[in-house]
């Protein structure tokens, strides 16, 4: 019989697909940003949220931080690198004005990611402290990004459509909800319960919006393409354009 760290070890490897996949939804949309050479007006926020969510993540899943968190460490930091290169081919293509906001941006994060780092290292000397502080940091932008959906979620609503909410992105992020929930609870660690329990149950609200307006939508409507998350501060409002759906990913 399998013993509870081999179960949670199993169950950490298939979170690591399902984490792996929804960071590789934007690469429809990174792909068109680089045939088209523009950005348009794509915007480079959620990438950058992301960025810095997968930095606090790493940190945390480190030997001197939370020991025995290597699966949280290898899948955000595949994400690190993976938003690093979005955000690389944004800059490339994107507009002087768009460049400087992006680079502002990272200095604010690297500065904070820098002051958190040193802080918890040098201020605390016990993996009990160092858990908690920066398990406080990644529960905060963690639940943020996993309400980022929101406002795609009341845009289906309001226009009765799925277009912007593909059904195997939304059953993924759920999937990857569920399992990286389980994944806490076999050796219970609430920093990563809150987040990821919040993911599982606003992805299972996307699956149950996607089944009420599917017929609703006009069929050539749902294939459209995939993107990554817009935030929840982000919802369109009348006069702008609706904003495609994605995914934001954190353990």
């Amino acid at each position: 019989m399998l013993s509870t760290n081999a179960i949670r070890n199993i169950v950490g490897i298939i979170g690591n697909v399902l984490s792996f996949a929804l960071f590789l939804s934007p690469v429809p949309t990174f792909v068109k940003i680089w045939k088209r050479k523009a950005v348009e007006d794509f915007s480079p926020i959620p990438y950058l949220a992301t960025f810095l969510n997968c930095m606090l993540w790493v940190f945390y899943g480190l030997p001197v931080v939370h020991p025995n968190s290597i699966l949280i460490v290898t899948i955000n930091g595949i994400g690190f690198v993976l938003e690093a290169i979005y955000l690389t081919i944004f800059f490339i293509y994107a507009p002087n004005r768009s460049r400087l906001k992006v680079l502002k941006i990272l200095a604010v994060e690297l500065v904070f990611m820098g002051s958190v780092v040193a802080g918890v290292i040098a201020g605390e000397h016990t993996y009990k402290k160092r858990t908690f502080i920066v398990g406080i940091f990644c529960v905060i932008f963690g639940s943020c990004m996993y309400a980022s959906p929101l406002s795609v979620m009341r845009l289906v609503i309001r226009t009765k459509s799925v277009k912007y909410m593909p059904f195997f992105l939304s059953l993924t992020a759920f999937l990857n909800g569920v399992c990286w929930t389980v994944y806490a609870f076999l050796k219970f660690d609430i920093f990563v319960v809150i987040p990821n329990g919040l993911g599982a149950l606003l992805g299972a609200m996307q699956l149950l919006l996607y089944f009420c307006y599917y017929r609703s939508t006009p069929q050539e409507e749902t294939k459209g393409e995939l993107q990554l998350p817009v935030s929840a501060s982000m919802a369109p409002s009348a006069g702008h354009k609706e904003p495609k759906n994605g995914v934001s990913v954190q353990r």
